[in-house]
């Protein structure tokens, strides 16, 4: 039998789950996590992320497989999808107020999971 010294995350895990579990949340895969992830490290530093940008990380896929996961967030309604201002044939990812809501809520249960 395996002793956890510290089961903080796995407890954030299991809350994680439950969140889901309660109101509803359509699950997103591993690799639509690890995209969103990155949009919010984006727009957490101010920085601008392009569709293109997310369809180069070849370390997830290939860029089809990149490309319907990112369609796929934005009809979920955790990306939007803006034109570039100064290149058309560009689109600004941004994510949306459900993205953002998310992540407060996984940062609120972070927090229950260490503290209390």
């Amino acid at each position: 039998m395996i002793t956890l010294i510290d089961s903080s995350y796995l407890r954030f895990l299991n809350r994680i789950r439950v969140m889901e579990a309660s109101i509803g949340v359509k699950k997103l895969d591993a690799l639509e996590k690890s995209l969103l992830d990155i949009v919010m490290m984006a727009f957490l530093n101010q920085a601008e992320i392009l569709v293109g940008d997310l369809l180069i990380l070849r370390e997830f896929g290939t860029q089809s497989t990149l490309h319907g996961r990112v369609t796929n967030l934005n009809k979920l309604g955790y990306i939007k999808l803006v034109l570039h201002a100064i290149d058309k044939r560009k689109k600004k990812v941004i994510p949306t107020k459900l993205a953002i809501n998310h992540y407060k809520n996984l940062s609120k249960l972070l927090a229950q999971s260490v503290y209390g």
